[in-house]
This record gives C-alpha cells, sequence and structure tokens, in this order.
C-alpha cells in the first residue's frame, strides 16, 4: 500500500500547518494549525476535524502538511478522526487530477468519492444501528453517553452530540460507535441484490413412488389437459432439476387452474425455488468450459498489448463471449493476489453478468453500488483498502482505495453513462479508469460491439491495441435485421401510427413459436405532447422550457427535465376550448396498442416510470427471465446488458427519433443503440429476428446497422467529424451560464464571449441559447471551444477560462451568475 506521506520535522517557530480538503465548492483548500500533541501523528489522506466558520464542525481530509505559515490566523485542528489514511497517495493524486481536468474543486471530488458515512458535519444526523443492544460492552464515557441519549431521543446531529458531552472534538468518538455499528448516520437503507425465484411444481407427498405415481393418472382420467400436465410433466422431471410452471402450461396447453385442481387432489404442490440467473445452457455453461478457438486467440493477442503496455480495445460483436475473456484475465490476477476492477455502465441492469462473475470468483470480488447502505459502502472501502477484494461496480467504484490494482475492464465502453452530467465533477469514467489503470502500472480492456469513436481512433493510431471477435459464441448467427417502412399499410389500406403490419406479423408468430420479444422506443410517458388543435396551445413546464409529457397511468402531465406535476386541464387555458389532444408515442402508449393488437400477450413495460421502486427492476427482470412476460416494452433500459435465451424477436418502433437528435454524436449514438437491442435476439443457439421501422430506411446508418458493417460506419463517422472539427479530431469544453433572469443570463454570456474571443478567436461558438433554455427556474446561455488536441492548448484554454470566469464573478451584477464548465461534454 503506497501510503502518504508524514508530518515534516517542526519548523524554526515550531509550527506545523496542514491544508485540509472540505467536502464544499470551496475554491481551495483551507490552511490550519497543526496543535503539537498531533504533530506526529498526523499524515496526508488522514481525516480530522475542523473548523470552518462560526459555528460548522467538518471532517476534512489532510491534503498538504508543510511549515509554510499562511498570510493570515489560522484555526487549529480540532482532533484526529483517523489512526491511518483513509486515502492513499494515489488516490490523492486521482483526485488531484479530476479537479484540474474537469474544472472542478477538491471539495466537489471528495464529496464524489467518499461514502456519506465518511463525510462527517454538523448537520449528519446519528441513530443507534440496527444491532444494537443493552448489552454493548467496552463503551467509552462519552461513548455511553451518546448512546443513552440516543435510547431516549431517537436523532441527534453532532451538533447535539457537541453539547451533551460538553466539547468541541466530538468526531474520534463518533468514528469509534459508527466502526462497531453501535450507531450509524441516518439514511433509508436498501436491499442488497435479491436471489432469483421461480415457481415451480412437484409431486406432492402422497405422490413420491412409482406405485403412487401411476394412481395419479386414474384421479385425473375424466380430464384430458390434466392428463396430459401429468405427462408431460413425468417426462421432463426426469431430465430437469425443477419445473416450472409457465413452462408446465406452455408445453401442454393447460391454465394455471388446471394445476390447481391438481393441487387440491394432492398430487402436485406449488413452491418456490431459488436459481441462479446463471442459464444452464449457452453462454452461461461456457463460465466453466474451455475456451473457444475465438476466445483463445482474443486473449493471446491481449497478453501481447499487456507486454507492450497498451490498454487494450475488445472489440466483439453482441454475444460473442467477451465475458469469458474478461474472467479468465480476472482469475489469473486474482490468483497473483492482486485486485481487479470491473467497470459496468449501469448496476441495476448488469444482474446477470454479477451473477456470472460471483459464480466463477467467489468471495474474491464484491459489488459496489448505490443500492448498498452506507455501512456495506463503508466494509467494502475498508475490504478494498487492505487488498483483500476486487470489484465490480458502476464509475463511483473508480475512488475506492486500491492498494494493489492489476487489471481495470470497462464494459460496454461506448455507453454514454459512465459520464457524469451533474453535479461537478463532470467526469468520464472510461477516461478516469484509464488514468487510475496508468497510475497503477495496471492492464486496462475497453470492451464493446460498438466501440466509441474516440476508442477506436486511439486503437486505430496505435496507442492502444486492437482485439476483434467477430462470431457469436457457440456458433449462433447474428439476427436477421428487417426494415420496415413506417408509412406500411396492412391488406385492407389502414396504415397504423406504430405498429407496421411486418411487426404485427412477427410478433404474433414469435408468441405462437413460445419465444419472447422485446420492444424498444426511446421515450417513456404516454404522449410527449398535450395541445390544443384549435389554437395550437402547448401546456410547458412551469420551471423548464419543455412541453409536459402525459402519463395515462397517473393521469397527470410530467416535466422530464424537473419532475414538476400537473393534472391535465379539460379547457385550454389560452382560448378555452374543450378539445385537447395528444401527439407522439411514449412507452406507454406502446404498451396500450398492444394489449388491443395482442390480447393474448403478457406484456410489461420497462422505463423509468415502473422502475423507480427498491426491487420493481429486479422482479420485472426475474419475471421476463423465467417466462412470465411476453413482451417487454422499454426505453434505452433494454438496450444495456440484458441476456433472455427465450428473446426471438426485438422490434425498433422509431429509428427516426434516434437520428434527428440535435447532437454532433446522434449518428453514432444512433448506430450504437439499434446494434445493442438488436444484439439481445437470438442469443442462445438460434437465430433472432429484428425488425427495424422507419421513415428512412436508406439512411446510411440503417443500412449499416442492417449489415452489421461497424467498419463502413466508422470510417464515415470518422469523415463527418474531421471535416467539421469535431471530436476526436478537436477538444471541446462547454460552458453553461445560469441565471434566474434572463436578461442578466444573456449579459453575462456576452460580456464573458467577448473576454475570452480576445484569445480564442473562431475557436469560440456563442453564446447561444441551448435547445431547452430555461432548466429548474434558470435561463441558460451556452457557448462552446473547440480546439486542437494537444496538452498544451488544453491547459491554455482551461487557465482562460477560469481567468475569465473569475473576473465575471467580480464585475457588478454578475456575481449570482453560476457558469458550470463541462470538459469533453459527452
Amino acid at each position: 500500500m503506497t501510503r502518504p506521506s508524514p508530518a515534516p520535522s517542526l519548523t524554526s517557530s515550531g509550527t506545523v500547518y496542514a491544508d485540509v480538503i472540505l467536502p464544499l465548492s470551496l475554491a481551495q483548500t483551507y490552511t490550519y494549525s497543526v496543535p503539537e500533541e498531533y504533530v506526529g501523528q498526523l499524515q496526508e489522506g488522514q481525516r480530522v476535524e475542523v473548523q470552518f466558520s462560526k459555528n460548522k464542525h467538518y471532517a476534512g481530509i489532510i491534503r498538504r502538511l508543510h511549515g509554510k505559515a499562511p498570510g493570515f490566523k489560522t484555526k487549529p485542528i480540532l482532533s484526529v478522526i483517523d489512526v491511518e489514511p483513509l486515502l492513499t497517495a494515489r488516490q490523492l493524486k486521482l483526485w488531484d487530477w479530476l479537479a484540474e481536468y474537469y474544472g472542478c474543486t477538491l471539495g466537489e471530488v471528495m464529496t464524489a468519492g467518499l461514502p456519506s458515512h465518511l463525510k462527517m458535519a454538523s448537520e449528519t444526523i446519528i441513530t443507534l444501528g440496527p444491532l444494537f443492544s443493552d448489552e454493548v460492552t467496552e463503551l467509552s464515557e462519552d461513548e455511553y453517553l451518546v448512546v443513552e441519549a440516543l435510547t431516549l431521543q431517537a436523532e441527534l446531529s453532532l451538533k447535539d452530540i457537541r453539547d451533551i458531552l460538553q466539547r468541541k472534538t466530538v468526531y474520534p468518538v463518533i468514528r469509534n460507535l459508527l466502526d462497531r455499528h453501535v450507531v450509524f448516520p441516518k439514511e433509508e437503507f436498501t436491499d442488497r441484490y435479491k436471489a432469483l425465484s421461480v415457481k415451480c411444481v412437484r409431486f406432492g407427498p402422497d405422490f413420491q413412488t412409482e406405485a403412487q405415481q401411476a394412481s395419479a393418472f386414474d384421479l385425473v382420467s375424466r380430464s384430458e389437459r390434466q392428463t396430459a400436465v401429468l405427462l408431460e410433466y413425468v417426462q421432463y422431471h426426469r431430465t430437469q432439476p425443477y419445473v416450472r410452471r409457465t413452462d408446465l402450461c406452455k408445453r401442454t396447453g393447460a391454465s394455471t387452474g388446471d394445476l390447481r385442481a391438481m393441487v387440491k387432489k394432492g398430487i402436485f404442490e406449488f413452491y418456490d425455488r431459488e436459481v441462479s440467473r446463471l442459464s444452464t445452457d449457452g453462454e452461461a455453461a461456457a463460465d466453466v468450459k474451455p475456451l473457444s478457438a475465438q476466445q483463445e486467440r482474443a486473449l493471446a493477442e491481449i497478453r501481447q498489448h499487456q507486454a507492450d503496455g497498451k490498454p487494450t480495445l475488445l472489440h466483439g460483436v453482441t454475444s460473442s463471449g467477451k465475458t469469458r475473456v474478461y474472467v479468465e484475465l480476472m482469475q489469473e490476477a486474482i490468483a497473483a493476489g492482486k485486485q481487479v476492477l470491473y467497470l459496468l455502465p449501469e448496476i441495476a441492469l448488469t444482474g446477470q453478468i454479477i451473477k456470472r462473475l460471483q459464480h466463477v470468483l467467489g468471495d474474491k470480488i464484491m459489488v459496489y453500488h448505490s443500492r448498498l447502505n452506507d455501512m456495506e459502502r463503508v466494509e467494502i472501502w475498508k475490504a478494498v483498502q487492505t487488498g483483500k477484494t476486487s470489484v465490480v461496480g458502476p464509475r463511483s467504484a473508480l475512488f475506492l482505495p486500491f492498494t494493489t490494482l492489476d487489471l481495470v475492464v470497462v464494459d460496454e465502453e461506448h455507453d454514454p453513462s459512465y459520464k457524469q452530467h451533474d453535479p461537478n465533477p463532470r467526469y468520464n469514467g472510461r477516461d478516469v479508469a484509464m488514468y487510475l489503470a496508468q497510475q497503477h502500472g495496471a492492464s486496462a480492456i475497453l470492451g464493446s460491439a460498438t466501440p466509441s469513436l474516440e476508442s477506436w481512433e486511439n486503437a486505430r493510431s496505435g496507442k492502444y491495441g486492437l482485439v476483434t471477435m467477430t462470431e457469436r459464441h457457440g456458433g449462433t448467427a447474428l439476427p436477421e435485421i428487417v426494415i420496415a417502412n413506417s408509412r406500411e399499410t396492412n391488406e385492407k389500406g389502414i396504415h397504423h401510427p406504430f405498429f407496421t403490419p411486418t411487426l404485427l406479423t412477427a410478433l404474433r408468430e414469435t408468441l405462437e413459436r413460445g419465444e419472447q420479444a422485446i420492444l424498444f422506443q426511446n421515450r417513456r410517458g404516454f404522449a410527449p405532447v398535450y395541445f390544443c388543435p384549435t389554437c395550437e396551445y402547448t401546456v410547458e413546464c412551469v420551471n423548464c422550457d419543455v412541453s409536459l409529457t402525459y402519463h395515462k397511468y397517473q393521469h397527470r402531465l410530467r416535466c422530464h427535465c424537473c419532475g414538476y406535476v400537473a393534472t391535465p386541464p379539460e379547457l385550454c387555458p389560452a382560448c378555452g376550448e374543450p378539445q385537447m389532444k395528444l401527439s407522439g408515442t411514449g412507452t406507454e402508449k406502446i404498451e396500450d396498442e398492444l394489449k388491443i393488437f395482442l390480447p393474448e400477450a403478457r406484456v410489461a413495460r420497462m422505463d423509468l416510470d415502473t422502475t423507480r421502486g427498491k426491487n420493481a427492476l429486479g422482479k420485472l427482470l426475474d419475471q421476463f427471465e423465467v417466462g412470465e412476460l411476453d413482451i417487454l416494452v422499454g426505453t434505452q433500459m433494454v438496450t444495456k446488458g440484458l441476456d433472455f435465451e427465450r428473446v426471438g424477436l426485438v422490434g425498433v418502433i422509431s429509428a427516426d427519433q434516434l437520428l434527428r437528435f440535435p447532437d454532433f454524436r446522434a449518428d453514432e449514438r444512433a448506430f450504437q443503440l439499434m446494434t445493442q437491442v438488436a444484439g439481445r435476439a437470438g442469443r442462445r443457439g438460434r437465430r433472432g429476428q429484428v425488425i427495424i421501422q422507419a421513415h428512412e430506411g436508406s439512411h446510411p446508418v440503417i443500412t449499416d446497422v442492417v449489415s452489421g458493417d461497424y467498419a463502413n460506419f466508422i470510417e464515415r463517422e470518422a469523415g463527418n467529424r474531421q471535416q467539421h472539427a469535431f471530436p476526436p479530431y478537436r477538444r471541446m469544453i462547454r460552458l453553461q451560464l445560469r441565471h434566474t433572469k434572463r436578461a442578466t443570463a444573456e449579459d453575462a454570456a456576452r460580456l464573458l464571449a467577448k473576454w475570452l474571443a480576445h484569445s480564442l478567436g473562431d475557436q469560440l461558438e456563442g453564446p447561444f441559447e441551448p435547445s431547452v433554455a430555461r432548466l429548474r427556474t434558470y435561463y441558460l446561455q451556452d457557448m462552446v471551444v473547440r480546439f486542437p488536441p494537444a496538452a498544451t492548448q488544453m491547459k491554455r484554454v482551461k487557465t482562460l477560462i477560469q481567468r475569465c470566469i473569475d473576473k465575471l464573478a467580480q464585475t457588478k451584477g454578475m456575481s449570482g451568475v453560476r457558469v458550470v464548465v463541462d470538459v469533453d461534454p459527452y
């Protein structure tokens, strides 16, 4: 473990000073004097209790110890919280790099990087832990007083505790109680991932022998369906460890009522069985089987790039077995006593991969994510700090205190979820992972079926090694992709606005085969516009310049930017006409229409509205996996990490919406989304089908998706970006000015642009109003700086921007303007 530096020798004045990071958006660290009794025990990276402002106390991090007196009277450090440093020297260096590169403060990095348990402040609320017992022993006098007070009063702030103990320094007391789980910070505890449970059927206790089972046929002789069920069960359960109710019904055409009748007769009994999310065939079984020839070749090439000291871009088609390659490399690193970091874009949608990793690696790997309660996050933090465990998690796992990191895997490296958009630090998890790997001297692998242009360009230039996997694991063919013209009509000449006859026919055939379907519509709600056809008035958000989306099941209009909710007006607020109408299509409407066209289908929706609950997403995925649902309608969620063996059809409702997005990355995002969602079809031994509905079926992006020609797409996209000077061939920084008054925002933007233009010239674009000109009551003004990718240019531009922002803050009338700096805003 790389330890931070100890305190320097005392200066001639006998005073040591500490620069302390506070969990606040402060432009700099604050300097405190170190009391003589603490000098010998302080190190960089330790937490200390300090006073900030008149009455606020914080747990800060020592960034630097030195003997240089500042030009002001310093306050003393009140207490030392940690015996050993909480942060390693590498972590402190990573924090410095994040703050410098992404133009934010160390306090904002601290807020993002530490679990809340480790960020104590005067306002922190403490309560007794769930495992607290009156028999807790070996408490100090102060600890006992705190516990006794909490038995009388459920919650105490640290300020309350300071008053109870009649002392300023209470943080070490609280730390000891937190470490022993006697108390914990107040928060809502969330459940861990739960095991997958399936509803099964088995013989009842009176039908365990073969003779008893033979007599069961007499009890069902009057019912053909019950007889068929019994015959099917007898044959099926001989080769399977358990029989699911849904499988039995599908195989025989029986209903659950038939099964219940047999339960009443004592022949069967229902039970729930916990099963692994791993399938027993196909790709999942490959975890414990020898590598395929393609995987062996990929591993050999990756090892060669590792020997050359290069990160590797693993470009493998969907279901090519990339995870199996990762697992092989992870096993090697862990067997050598090293640590591994496996990053996923969204932990909630990747339960299958997590289960697969834990199935192979056991307790050598832990999951770090937002579902864990704060105590669990701290326990993982400590386990990682001691080098005992490897980690799988989202971008927040980058902040953990790795000590022997040897391998970093960034799965689905193209995914936009790796980018933190708000608040600071606005970092890209993929890029930070590359820096972290370089910092530790670890190998790095970026994996994707649709790599980002940045990573592809790095591979093409030789900065990264490139390894390709062009075949699906097990020889399964890539899905057949069909373009359906959105204007297509049925045999009666009727045009449906959402479903083409091609898609409806394919859905019916898929259900008849006993397979499942996924439909992708990248817009939630029922309809995105609620308007008056007479005067064309549109109901908009009171806080943002966007139309409110109608949600039918709640009968509410909702803003998808700020969360504002309103009741739909029956009369037009502008002209009083009673004929308000809806326009556009969301996932709710698709779900509704499916129930009309396919009433026998079991349909569910997967979007932000249906997965808000603590266990809602896991339950929905479990239902789909065990066959209790036939069709899953969803937003981008359905494109990420889902691997279901029964999915035979994937439908893209409106490809045109993806291609018309006002963003220089629109074509790249559209190609990635359509290719990724197409990869959900036919992943286990059978070829699937994909139907893309579009008005412009001949669009070059759609043509490349159909042919699976990533090389052609990326070459054309690279040419377009070079021609128009967009990343990765130019660096980009976006500045957004925010103020509650439009005029002030506009004046500030013009002023800032004037100062910047003196040095940047035509590298500066704007100011201009973004497509959403007001957000959460703030009026917005944007400007973009694009400049050559040299590191010296980046440093020059960021220095200039910060100097101009500081100047703006000191200008009369502009102190309330907030300027958001977003480096690499994509």
